[in-house]
């Protein structure tokens, strides 16, 4: 696929896929959509990468849907997703609970890292959330949105925020959709640390790397999709699973490698996934 609202690439094991409209604060429409869909999938398919970071071009990682795009729904009469039924699924198979917009994350082989440089907000915001990780620059303004255009809370936000920061705090956020800052978004722990904008994408993949030589490539994998599904399990049915998990991983190579680094003191060495 050509890319013209994105672009993508690959460098130490990590690929990166940048929201690039710059002219529009990087806002969403369904070319952006269909290539992000079309970049996961490639990313999550592609043995030699190990992680995956989304980042906005220019001062914005993205602003929400495009005003031009809004103006057209008010024209039409009804909401037009820009999409259509050959977009890429990543993530989709796995359960039943993930194969949705943006839910589709959930499914994925491998961790996602949103670097927030710059404003975020309605659907934008929602990407940074579907994140595992997110790292932001000080002092970027965030929002739900919705409210100021007469929208209920996007693609499942009023389920994800409030397991992300608690009902309290995520009511206060959906039901007033007013500004804040990444330093507030800290405090409320929505992300996970806040850098200076000129030192954000070098933590940010200082702390990825970090993440892809010290932990196995089937850890991640399997504790990532864990996370995901044992929020719709109860106790003992996510024990049981991580049970059977323990039984099949350790009779794997790389449990082996990681025993033997752990004895030997040394970084494993964990096999190509």
């Amino acid at each position: 696929m050509e890319l013209k609202a994105t672009r993508y690439r690959v460098e130490d094991r990590i690929a990166t896929i940048t929201l690039a409209r710059p002219h529009r604060m990087n806002a969403w429409t369904g070319r952006m959509h269909t290539e992000y869909r079309h970049s996961l999938a490639r990313a999550n398919a592609d043995a030699t990468v190990r992680a995956i970071v989304v980042t906005g071009e220019g001062r914005a990682f993205c602003v929400g849907a495009d005003a031009e795009a809004l103006t057209g729904h008010v024209a039409r009469g009804g909401y037009d997703s820009g999409t259509d039924d050959s977009i890429a699924r990543p993530g989709y198979g796995v359960r039943p609970e993930f194969d949705a917009t943006f839910a589709y994350h959930f499914g994925l082989d491998k961790p996602v890292i949103a670097a927030i440089n710059g404003p975020a907000a309605g659907v934008g915001l929602v990407l940074a959330c579907y994140a595992d990780l997110r790292f932001a620059a000080r002092g970027v303004n965030l929002s739900t949105a919705h409210g100021k255009l007469n929208l209920p809370a996007e693609y499942g936000l009023s389920w994800l925020l409030p397991r992300l920061i608690g009902l309290t705090r995520a009511n206060e956020l959906l039901l007033s959709s007013r500004k804040f800052t990444t330093d507030e978004a800290l405090d409320l722990g929505l992300v996970n640390a806040v850098l200076p904008a000129d030192e954000l994408l070098t933590h940010t993949y200082g702390y990825v790397g970090n993440l892809i030589r010290t932990v196995s490539p089937a850890s991640l994998r399997a504790t990532r999709q864990q996370i995901y599904a044992d929020l719709h399990r109860n106790v003992a049915a996510a024990v049981a699973a991580s049970e059977g998990l323990v039984e099949d991983m350790m009779q794997a190579p790389d449990f082996a490698e990681g025993v033997a680094a752990l004895n030997e003191r040394r970084a494993p060495r964990w096999k190509k996934p």
